[in-house]
């Protein structure tokens, strides 16, 4: 199956150009092209379209369809209508053939104006549905003797205005029927007697037909019908939204250093679950037969195992990316991060790039929120021309941060070594 593979990074900066291109298409009075989100259970697919919606001020609807049983909750439900008319007398006012007008000019006084008037019975007609012939009826109305099926509107598409993503999740784990009336809304945004507002954009998220998930195939004509993404787990996107979300600081470092154990068994979402459940031991020493249970019955044996190594390794006690960049005392400070990346013969690279990668990081978000004073900045600039980081690895944080917020740090990226290590 044609398709391109994506992080989240790329899938965000591809689904901007698809919206875009879809508003471009419909000022043109063309269709927009929908999009399938492909990937692993638990990599982010329907967090990452919501947060694309909220971005873009979008409304978001989400359907799961391999939860609904009932294919009106999709599409609507058919409903009978009747045709019916109101007869209307309509007054239609003619000017006096001999009635001259100058251009541009009026009558100069109303007996010039010589009017005659005709009229005529209109009949006046749209269709009904069923539940409201009698009111109708009672209004004047009267039935022409045709009749038609159509459908209402589904609930979730009711009152909704223009811009919107509609997302129809673990879409080939429905039933062929739920199917067919996807790629009906995908070919036309319309579906018999209803219609997709302007400026909405359809996504559909799936998990690979690999045998490793019940879902349904879809055919070569289907799958024409719409662009394939798969988004593919990648350790520095989690680490960024890790960040941001708050998650145990010791147990980012724990990814970073082994982003080989996420697996299609042991995902993203398993892993967040079973970090979110330790989070609150102060001290993971004191709890490594809990840690090991909790872990067992979240992450697996093998991934519980290399976490307690690694907390016996007292890997979970390196440096704190909050203390590297505010701690008081930068001498203090530039010690523990010594004592942790080590150096010369014992330098240990795969520690620096975690550290490096985390206090990048964790300033894009402490900026947010807080003033990058010259404090913030003389640390950060000291930490970037100093031994404890490799050269990438220094262009690694000034880069990150420089993308990140570009108006708070750029007192840092004026510094004369930071832009001789910038160049090189």
């Amino acid at each position: 199956m044609a398709q391109v593979n994506l992080n989240i990074d790329d899938l965000n900066g591809f689904m901007d150009h698809i919206i875009n291109n879809n508003r471009f298409l419909q000022k043109q009075g063309k269709l927009p092209v929908a999009i399938e989100v492909l990937g692993e259970s638990g990599i982010g697919k329907t967090s990452t379209v919501k947060q694309i919606a909220e971005d873009h001020s979008l409304d978001f609807v989400k359907l799961n369809l391999a939860q609904i049983e009932e294919l009106g909750d999709l599409v609507g439900f058919p409903v009978r209508e009747f045709q019916m008319y109101k007869e209307k007398v309509v007054t239609i006012p003619t000017q006096d053939k001999n009635l001259q007008y100058g251009a541009g000019k009026q009558a100069a006084t109303e007996d010039m104006v010589k009017m005659s008037s005709n009229t005529v019975t209109k009949k006046v007609g749209q269709w009904v549905s069923e539940m409201a012939v009698s009111d109708y009826l009672n209004n004047g109305y009267k039935m022409t003797g045709k009749n038609r099926m159509s459908y209402c509107a589904p609930e979730w598409i009711s009152g909704k205005k223009k811009g919107g993503i509609l997302l129809l999740d673990d879409w080939n784990r429905a039933d062929q029927r739920f199917i067919q009336a996807v790629m009906e809304l995908i070919d036309r945004q319309t579906y018999i007697s209803w219609s997709l507002p302007e400026d909405w954009h359809i996504v559909l998220t799936a998990n690979p037909d690999n045998g490793d998930y019940m879902v349904n195939s879809v055919d070569a004509a289907q799958k024409t019908r719409y662009i394939t993404a798969n988004l593919q787990f990648d350790v520095n996107c989690w680490a960024r939204w890790a960040e941001e979300a708050g998650i145990d600081t010791r147990c980012i470092n724990f990814l970073l250093l082994h982003p080989e154990l996420v697996t299609q068994e042991t995902n993203a979402r398993a892993i967040t679950t079973f970090f979110n459940a330790i989070s609150s031991f102060e001290n993971f020493d004191d709890s490594l037969s809990y840690i090991q249970m909790i872990g067992e019955g979240s992450v697996g044996d093998e991934f519980a195992s290399m976490f307690t190594t690694f907390i016996n390794n007292k890997l979970d006690k390196l440096v704190t990316p909050k203390d590297l960049l505010t701690h008081d005392n930068e001498q203090y400070i530039l010690g523990e991060l010594t004592g942790c990346v080590g150096k010369d013969d014992s330098y240990r690279a795969d520690i620096a790039s975690t550290l490096a990668t985390r206090l990048a990081n964790y300033a894009v978000v402490y900026s947010k929120e807080n003033t990058i004073n010259q404090k913030i900045t003389d640390r950060l600039e000291s930490l970037c021309t100093k031994e404890h980081f490799t050269n990438d690895l220094k262009y690694l944080i000034v880069r990150t941060i420089f993308n990140g917020n570009k108006q708070k740090f750029n007192k840092l990226m004026m510094k004369p070594e930071i832009i001789k290590m910038t160049v090189k």
